[in-house]
């Protein structure tokens, strides 16, 4: 299995895989791929158009880390549900609610 946040150079890489057009902004826990990839699965309301969703995925997980949006950047992904971004600052916030998402995951 691997994890939806690790060790990266500058910081720390999160997976996620997004779903725009949702009815609202939220994390809504850990979605475990296929072949065992973990990703924090995140919903936005807008729609995936000339960066809009992608904006609401960096403003949502800065949101709920309590990070500036400045401290998020997606490095891997931009056109695809699937994303790498790049976490600077103090992700404990993160790697809590990551933490509390993985003990519901079932192996």
């Amino acid at each position: 299995m691997t994890a939806a946040l690790r060790p990266g150079r500058g910081g720390m890489l999160l997976t996620v895989r997004v779903t725009p057009r949702s009815s609202r902004d939220e994390v809504a826990g850990l979605h475990a791929a296929a072949d065992g990839a973990m990703a924090l699965a995140v919903k936005v309301s807008a729609p995936p158009d000339k960066g809009k969703a992608n904006k609401a995925v960096i403003e949502t997980i800065a949101r709920v880390a309590g990070l500036p949006k400045s401290a998020i950047a997606i490095v891997a992904g931009e056109t695809d549900r699937h994303k790498t971004l790049l976490v600077t600052g103090n992700c404990s916030a993160l790697e809590a609610l990551i933490a509390a998402y993985s003990e519901t995951v079932k192996d």
